[in-house]
Formats: structure tokens, sequence, C-alpha cells
């Protein structure tokens, strides 16, 4: 009788082992799967961020667009711990800031010719200000390559 008990208690362990063993593997495939996702996402976002920054570097891209895009990207990236990306470019991020209250889309098409004048006149002198530093900044960020 005892040794029938201990049968299945041994049966009921290694049972209860494999199910544990299934679970524990399932896991780990589900995390590969997460991380290979991130790792694509990072690369893929990297993969714009240099492009933009290249027709930034080129004068292919409006300075304010190419900026605005970047810091949106930059920001998005998954990245543990985050980079302080502001304090690496701090001219793209602080032209980023000036004139991120400029208005945009549906809203700038709103204003009148002299409103949009005004602030294409103001955007400009604030591009220019940040211009040099920005291409010196691109440069260096074309050959970020993140650790995941």
């Amino acid at each position: 009788m005892y040794i029938a008990l201990i049968v299945l208690a041994v049966a009921i362990i290694l049972g209860l082992s494999f199910y544990a063993g299934k679970l524990l593997s399932q896991v780990n495939e589900q995390q590969q799967k997460k991380d290979k996702l991130r790792q694509d996402r990072v690369t893929n976002i990297m993969q714009s961020v240099h492009v933009i920054a290249l027709a930034i570097e080129q004068q292919q891209c409006d300075l304010s667009e190419g900026v605005i895009r970047l810091t949106n990207l930059l920001d998005a990236l998954p990245l543990s711990p985050q980079p302080k990306f502001a304090e690496l470019y701090p001219a793209i991020y602080g032209l980023h800031h000036k004139i991120s209250h400029f208005k945009t889309h549906e809203a700038r098409a709103s204003l009148t010719k002299k409103e949009r004048r005004q602030q294409d006149k103001e955007r400009l002198s604030i591009e220019a200000e940040f211009e040099t530093p920005i291409i010196d900044e691109v440069i260096k960020l074309r050959a970020y390559h993140p650790t995941i």
C-alpha cells in the first residue's frame, strides 16, 4: 500500500515538474519574441532617424520639420534606461522647444496670410540661430547606434 502511494506521489511530482517546465519554456519563448519585436522597433526607428539626419545634413529637409521628426522618433525609442537625448543633442531639442508652439496643419491653414508670414519669419530666424550646431549634431546622430 505504501509503495503504491509513493509511486503515485512520484508520478504526480513528475507530472507537475513536466508541466512547470513546459510553462517555463513558453514564458522564455514569449520573452524572446518580445525582445525580437523590441529590437525590430529600435532598428526601424533608428533607420528613420539616420535617414532624416542625413536629409537635414544635406539640406534636403526643412530644419524645423526634420527636428520635430527626430525628437519624436528619439523619444519613442524603447530603450532602458532611456538616454537623455535632450542633453546629448541640445541644439536639436532646443530648436524643437522654440518652435513647438507654432501652429501646424489645420491650425496653420486657419491663420491669415500675414500671421503665416510672421510665423515663417520667426521660424526662419530661429532656424538660422540653430542651423550650424544642428548640422554638427545630426552628424553625431547618424553615428549613434543604441545598445539594447
